[in-house]
């Protein structure tokens, strides 16, 4: 098992790759000791909640080398996928493809073919997926013409590793089509962030009936873009026509979202930019996201190294969401459940959890990428 040191107060001390890393370890070791890979919530179900969470297992994994985090999430994984690599997903969700990405490392590991089965499978529903008539996806079946901002994030990256992998060019196409139209269509000129969600119809109760936009700025939903952008330039190849397009959408998100970082502590509120209200509170899983855009945006060169700034402040934040209880188990407070879109009461009264698999995840990853940036 990968050794864990005695973290310090990180308000005492200079923040160092390897504390960092433990943060991690501990975050992903506090949900192997509440849940077998079986029951993690939803139970026996196949999806995001799962999927996000143990991603950030698997790249522990490769950090650390510690096959813990491997054999928990194969063990995860094969209680979803049967001998003929067949399994059972929510069919009107684009959130059912991120969990594939728990496929690729376990394929090239194993070379068990149930795996590459089930990655045909989601590149298969992918790929026939609706669209509305600018050639955007559907969030779900039951939400005809919306795009979401989480939806990129659910699909692209595992499109993307799909297409490295297995030689499908046009594959790269239409993920950076879909990253741009979320971005053109779901920008707010006068923050420079994202709305939640666009209904191209204009029908839905939360859309404006002029531009389709939802009302606020949520940051969760915010922060996936980004990490979605950073993971599908990851396999982007060098010279696609949308590369420099990704690089500059990035780039202008990261540097509007600085204004909003509350700066005593460093996290970022529920509703982004309305910190005046006191109501809003600061959310643990959306400041997550955050520092791994900084972080990974910083060690990829697309930010400049002044932004570190705000990926440690941001780090500093989140840790400070997350205490050990009297059994040592490590417990992240203030992590919003699953939203959808409406008004700003609307997220403000959403039920906040703690160690909810969206933000250990958001969190474990987040910690991960932080260090790699140390490095």
């Amino acid at each position: 098992m990968y050794t864990l040191f005695d973290m310090k107060s990180t308000t005492e001390t200079s923040i160092t790759h390897k504390e960092a890393l433990s943060w991690a370890v501990k975050a992903c070791d506090a949900i192997m000791k509440t849940y077998t890979p079986k029951e993690l919530p939803p139970a026996g179900g196949w999806h995001y909640h799962q999927g996000v969470f143990l991603l950030g297992m698997i790249r522990l994994w490769h950090e650390t080398g510690d096959n813990t985090f491997f054999e928990y999430t194969k063990e995860y994984t094969d209680t979803c996928i049967d001998a003929d690599g067949k399994f059972e997903m929510r069919p009107g969700e684009l959130d059912s493809i991120m969990a594939g990405m728990l496929l690729f490392p376990l394929y090239e590991k194993t070379n068990d073919k149930r795996y590459k089965i089930a990655m045909d499978t989601l590149i298969h529903f992918w790929t026939g997926w609706k669209k509305n008539s600018i050639g955007g996806y559907w969030h779900k079946d039951i939400y005809p013409n919306q795009m979401w901002l989480d939806g990129i994030y659910m699909q692209g990256p595992f499109a993307v590793n799909y297409a490295k992998l297995f030689d499908k060019p046009a594959f790269y196409d239409e993920v950076a089509k879909q990253a741009i139209l979320m971005y053109e269509n779901i920008l707010d000129e006068k923050t420079g962030l994202l709305r939640h969600a666009w209904d191209e119809s204009r029908q839905v109760a939360w859309a404006d009936p002029q531009t389709g936009l939802s009302p606020e700025h949520w940051g969760r939903a915010m922060g996936w873009y980004p990490v979605a952008v950073l993971d599908i330039l990851d396999v982007l190849p060098a010279d696609h026509k949308d590369r420099k397009r990704l690089e500059a959408v990035f780039i202008e998100l990261m540097k509007s979202l600085v204004k909003y970082q509350e700066p005593e502590t460093g996290l970022w509120y529920q509703v982004l930019d309305k910190g005046d209200r006191a109501d809003n509170w600061l959310e643990t899983s959306c400041t997550s996201l955050f520092v791994y855009a900084y972080a990974k945006g910083v060690r990829t060169g697309l930010l400049g190294s002044e932004y570190m700034n705000y990926a440690e402040s941001g780090f500093r934040g989140m840790t400070s969401k997350a205490k050990e209880n009297g059994q040592g188990i490590l417990e992240i407070e203030d992590i919003c459940i699953g939203t959808g879109v409406g008004d700003y009461i609307h997220y403000i009264n959403r039920p906040r959890k703690t160690n909810d698999l969206h933000g250990v995840g958001a969190f474990a990853l987040s910690c991960i990428e932080f260090a790699h940036a140390l490095k």
